[in-house]
């Protein structure tokens, strides 16, 4: 049985490393400025029957699906209203088996909790269908699988993102804001991408996952994606992996952009073409190493968050690092086996 529920020490205190803690405190900040966040999801997973993904080719915006994807896709849109979740939209994505499910926005804690709720009724109708569901971020060699964040500030019930048009110059708001998440998001990778899987993501060029911190108008090769217009106009981030964990996502995007408006950063020069060819933009790191020194040795992640929480994200992410390298894989062994 699984349970959503606070955690506290024995004296009643949160626990500051906890997940839900970390964004509390976030969110304290953003108000504090001034600013109340809404978010959305957009939920990548492939599906799999065996070791082979359930349809065996690209089925981007197919209008109908095989019988075995169109029973789980209908359960899931049956179970999820029956768990008060809103669901916006179901459709398939490009790899073969791979499909995504985005939600409207809504309030920060409410859309990272029932995207847990979500994320385990996925698996567990997975199970009930005979299938698996992967969210690992690159489950296979070319494909990946990411967890988008849809994130607009707004103060007093209006929107302070809002542009006339999806070309129009961002908001001096949305500005401070893309310019915070530049000059933050090098520096909190492990709670974007938490494990050596996820890196190999932003190894595949043209895949739509960034490999680089750039931002652009209705971009989608970049990081930060400007999307939308009028009340919908909002900060599209692609950098999380889909196994990423929401509460952690949110919380790092949202002190990186309360860093942002803080201290008024300058909104760089937007990537008006190939993402993966402009070189204005600093590289995401390469691996869980590389982000991790940033983290933990960096001053960023220490001033946003708090020394506990570098410790302790920090020591969680070693342990990835330690285990991948004892582990012999599969790469290795078909190789070096015959060398």
């Amino acid at each position: 049985m699984t349970f959503q529920c606070e955690t506290t020490d024995t004296d009643g205190a949160p626990i500051e490393v906890a997940p839900r803690q970390i964004l509390r405190r976030q969110l304290e900040r953003l108000r504090e400025l001034g600013y109340e966040p809404k978010i959305g999801w957009e939920s990548e997973f492939v599906l799999y029957s065996g070791d082979q993904p359930l349809v065996n080719r690209n089925s981007d915006y197919d209008l109908g699906f095989p019988p075995r994807l169109g029973d789980f896709i209908g359960h899931l849109e049956d179970a999820l209203p029956d768990a008060g979740i809103e669901v916006e939209a179901f459709k398939a994505e490009g790899a073969p088996g791979q499909l995504e499910v985005t939600f409207p926005k809504s309030g920060v804690m409410e859309a990272c909790d029932n995207f847990t709720v979500y994320k385990h009724a996925v698996k567990h109708l997975a199970r009930r269908h005979g299938l698996t569901a992967s969210f690992m971020a690159a489950p296979v060699t070319g494909v990946t699988s990411g967890l988008h964040l849809n994130l607009s500030l707004w103060q007093d019930e209006q929107p302070q993102f809002a542009m006339p048009s999806p070309r129009a110059q961002p908001t001096q708001t949305m500005g401070h804001s893309i310019g915070g998440l530049i000059a933050a998001v090098p520096h909190l990778m492990p709670l974007f991408a938490a494990n050596t899987n996820a890196y190999k993501r932003y190894a595949v060029p043209h895949s739509f996952a960034p490999q680089s911190t750039s931002w652009g108008l209705d971009n989608r090769g970049c990081a930060i994606r400007v999307a939308g217009h009028g009340t919908s106009s909002r900060l599209e981030i692609r950098i999380a992996g889909a196994d990423a964990n929401p509460y952690l996502v949110a919380a790092a995007s949202l002190a990186a952009i309360a860093q942002g408006l803080d201290e008024k950063l300058a909104l760089p020069n937007p990537c008006l073409g190939d993402a993966y060819i402009d070189d204005t933009f600093a590289p995401l790191p390469r691996d869980l190493s590389e982000a991790l020194k940033a983290f933990r040795y960096g001053h960023v992640a220490r001033d946003l968050l708090g020394m506990q929480v570098v410790a302790h994200y920090g020591r969680a992410a070693q342990v990835e690092i330690d285990e991948q390298h004892r582990e012999v894989t599969d790469v290795e062994r078909r190789r070096l086996t015959l060398a």
